[in-house]
């Protein structure tokens, strides 16, 4: 083809790869505020795992971009009052990815899932999850403990809450600032978009969001059993399949010393019928 006709055919194309991608599989998302520090600052951009939550619920420690109810006040610095050209670069980059988020987008770190028991502070200061302090390296910046109304955002303490049915308990690593499940309310896991696992930009901040190790420690709800995480599901999955090929192998192993006697004519009932032959031979 002419380039004047290939060049616009590779763009529609690119730009419907783009979109299945978005749509289906991977988004990056822009980080509009503090809310995140230190994990993440403002203007980092940050890939989506749309697909891993159809296959499980998301995990303790997860950093996740979900909608928020009706209760949640929407995040600021969305200008409607812009011209037909920039209207339209947004449109094209809320198609792939690459503009800020919806005014009902958040992302937030998962602390409680459905049944837990979660509630601050001990002396420490520290949050609980089913009665297990969580030791959060991750806050650098965390809320007062005095001084501050309870239930209000701006403050660490919170009265004991036990995580609805279909439901998350969100905060932000930034609890001075976060507008959170603490005077928000709580997520229902419907509004997950996905799992936010890697910075993507900028390049000096390129890192992975691993799950914390301090969520291990904390104890199933009462009533519930706790998740195998994502590698021992993995590690479960591949080592039942190798369970059965040993047993298989087992079997056959056991078998093979009857092959062996009844191909040497060990067996019994082939000796029987062996025996006549050899006489007739020999007469």
């Amino acid at each position: 083809m002419p380039l004047w006709q290939e060049l616009p055919l590779l763009l529609v194309i690119a730009l419907c790869l783009a979109v299945l991608v978005r749509t289906f599989l991977l988004q990056a998302f822009y980080i509009p505020s503090g809310s995140m520090e230190e994990t993440l600052v403002a203007g980092d951009r940050v890939l989506v795992n749309k697909v891993v939550y159809h296959f499980r619920e998301p995990a303790r420690g997860e950093v996740v971009v979900f909608q928020g109810t009706d209760a949640w006040e929407p995040i600021g610095g969305q200008d409607d009052d812009i011209g037909l050209f920039a209207r339209g670069s947004r449109a094209i980059g809320d198609l792939v990815g690459v503009t800020r988020p919806g005014a009902s987008d958040y992302i937030k770190r998962v602390i409680g899932l459905p049944g837990d028991t979660v509630s601050c502070c001990d002396v420490d200061g520290r949050v609980f999850v089913n009665g297990q302090p969580l030791n959060e390296e991750y806050v650098i910046r965390d809320s007062p403990l005095d001084d501050v109304p309870l239930g209000d955002c701006r403050g660490r303490r919170f009265d004991e809450v036990v995580v609805q049915p279909g439901h998350m308990f969100v905060m932000g690593d930034h609890r001075q600032v976060s507008q959170d499940s603490r005077c928000q309310g709580q997520i229902p896991l419907d509004n997950v978009i996905g799992r936010a696992f890697i910075i993507v930009w900028p390049s000096d901040r390129w890192t992975g969001l691993s799950q914390p190790d301090t969520f291990g420690a904390a104890p199933a709800a009462l009533g519930t059993t706790t998740e195998p995480s994502p590698a021992a599901a993995d590690a479960g999955a591949g080592a039942q399949p190798a369970a059965q090929a040993l047993g298989v192998a087992g079997l056959l192993g056991a078998s093979m010393p009857v092959f062996r006697r009844s191909f040497r004519g060990d067996s019994p009932s082939l000796r029987r019928r062996v025996r006549p032959i050899r006489r007739r031979l020999a007469a």
